[in-house]
């Protein structure tokens, strides 16, 4: 099926970016130049608070994935097609962004903020099956679809479907358990002040590959398309 040939696409894509949070966390308790500047960053962050969150979600999300879209396959010519993009991812990651912030912030007031094995193994059991599989993956999936669809109301309908979930929400967890369990356990052994930056840097490689899944189920895409090529071809 074409859920899951384009989870199985993405695994090695997947592995580049687990490989570099890795480093980055790693460097974080090795090196005291690369913690000065991540404590620097987090705390940034804590003085922003809410503004920080939306700018690097939208950052992240929206505005990075398109400017490479413009630079990679528009020749850096920019088209009225990517303010409408813009104008849709904007508001969806901007709120998905807002909400794993609060989620992580759940997480330490319920389970604390130390990153002992109980407690990473915790936080990811409530990301990963709990908000993931009742929210994330079901609203990434129908956000798509619909803009995909031109807006209709079909993806909203077909969203209570066994078919529905079968071939795409499941085929979606599948792909993003194999990405983010990874990355979670790393985001989750920093502090908490920390876990949305690092989050925010794995972000834009998320979108890249849940724009590609989207596009193979609205069937913009062949099964062996490179994922940039997805992406491109969305517009």
């Amino acid at each position: 099926m074409i859920g899951w040939e384009a989870a199985r696409a993405n695994a090695k894509p997947a592995l580049i970016i687990q490989a570099i949070m890795l480093a980055l966390a790693i460097a974080f308790y090795a090196s005291p130049t690369v913690a000065s500047a991540l404590r620097a960053l987090a705390e940034f962050k804590r003085e922003h608070g809410f503004l920080f969150v939306l700018c690097a979600s939208v950052l992240a999300g929206a505005l990075i994935p398109e400017f490479f879209l413009i630079l990679f396959f528009q020749r850096g010519r920019p088209q009225r097609v990517n303010l409408r993009n813009l104008a849709f991812t904007i508001p969806v990651w901007g709120f998905d962004g807002s909400l794993v912030d609060l989620l992580y912030r759940a997480e330490a007031h319920w389970l604390g903020d130390v990153a002992t094995v109980p407690i990473v193994a915790g936080k990811i059991l409530i990301d990963q099956f709990g908000y993931n599989i009742f929210f994330a993956a079901p609203f990434g999936v129908l956000t798509y679809e619909w803009k995909n669809s031109g807006i209709s109301l079909r993806p909203i309908r077909d969203l209570f479907t066994w078919p529905h979930y079968r071939d795409k929400i499941i085929p979606t967890l599948v792909a993003t358990w194999a990405v983010w369990i990874p990355l979670m356990a790393i985001i989750y052994s920093l502090p908490l002040a920390l876990q949305f930056p690092m989050f925010g840097l794995a972000l834009s490689f998320w979108v890249l590959l849940l724009t590609y899944m989207t596009n193979r189920f609205a069937g913009k895409i062949s099964a062996d398309a490179p994922i940039a090529l997805a992406v491109a071809r969305e517009n």
